[in-house]
């Protein structure tokens, strides 16, 4: 009995031409894909189609038609949605807890960072990378690959020191206390605008909070998983005097007058009240932002790094990492 209602179901599912079945399954997620391909051997084979998982992908990260054209899809959706993150290829060591923020569209090679994000920036024309990382709080690139970008909000031990042996260490052990625990606590992460959020830890002393956002081929690229890309240091300065908070933005440069950009810029819309330690993202179509509110500190440390798809290649991945000092 059981084999014939099969044989029936797979004669029902067959009697449809598969290009129906194919539109229905562009209306799907990622998850509710795999569920599909479990069915039986023609769907299985049915979700192998690659365009059907460009619309999985595109869904998923809330993302419309890009611009750009992609080879695999099939393989840039595992990508992004395994569970990797950057820290899992390189300095596992230093890697503490991380958050996925979403995806965005960087479609020039242009791009803004920037750590202030609570007035207007003005770009001005032709001065020094360090004067202008000082003075104004941004720099610009101008050799970024364009396309679908990732953003993640890793927590990361200090690069420079030994976290078994530094000063915070010590102090974490005195306390009895988790890696991420000392200062402010652990605290859940609410990202506005997104339909997720896990606990992540907020940055104290020992710990850095980075904005690490990559194009979405990255973990795709040879280069980046044998370790011959590396992160270079575009830029760091230091805010020596006390910090009300720790944040970071990037922008498709010529988006920066958008409506949904501006959005970002109007703080009390998403970074909370004075007193609200959790750590808050936003993220729109052409940009990302994270924000963090501070207690009494003595200022931060801040660097912007940039890792190129070799010496001559273009910039593929990005970050902007804060420390108290």
């Amino acid at each position: 009995m059981r084999r014939e209602i099969n044989v029936k179901f797979e004669f029902l599912i067959q009697s449809y031409e598969e290009d129906i079945w194919t539109e229905i399954a562009k209306h799907l997620d990622g998850k509710s894909l795999v569920m599909l391909g479990t069915t039986n051997k023609w769907f299985h084979h049915l979700i192998m189609n690659d365009s059907i998982w460009k619309f999985a992908c595109l869904h998923d990260l809330q993302l419309p038609e890009p611009r750009h054209t992609f080879l695999n899809w099939i393989k840039l959706y595992a990508s992004a949605f395994d569970g990797s993150h950057s820290f899992m290829f390189q300095q596992k060591e230093k890697h503490i807890d991380w958050m996925r923020i979403g995806a965005f569209f960087l479609d020039s090679p242009i791009s803004l960072l920037a750590e202030k994000l609570d007035s207007p920036l003005k770009i001005l024309q032709g001065e020094a990378l360090g004067k202008t990382l000082e003075s104004h709080g941004f720099c610009i690139l101008n050799n970024i690959k364009t396309g679908i970008w990732i953003a993640d909000l890793p927590l990361v031990r200090c690069p420079v020191c030994d976290h078994n042996t530094c000063d915070a260490s010590e102090a974490r052990g005195q306390l009895g206390m988790h890696p991420s625990q000392l200062f402010l606590g652990l605290h859940e992460a609410k990202f506005v605008g997104l339909p997720t959020s896990r606990k992540i830890y907020r940055a104290c002393l020992g710990n850095m909070q980075t904005l690490d956002a990559r194009h979405i081929e990255l973990f795709l690229s040879e280069g980046y998983r044998d370790g011959s890309w590396e992160y270079q240091i575009i830029g760091s300065h230091d805010i020596k005097k006390h910090a009300d908070v720790a944040s970071a933005g990037i922008f498709y440069f010529k988006h920066l007058n958008d409506s949904s950009t501006s959005e970002i810029f109007n703080l009390k819309s998403w970074v909370g009240k004075p007193n609200d330690w959790q750590p808050k993202a936003m993220i729109t179509l052409h940009a990302v932002a994270i924000n963090t509110n501070l207690q009494e500190n003595e200022g931060l440390h801040v660097k912007y790094q940039a890792m190129k798809a070799g010496p001559d290649g273009k910039v593929v991945s990005l970050r902007i990492s804060q420390q108290l000092l």
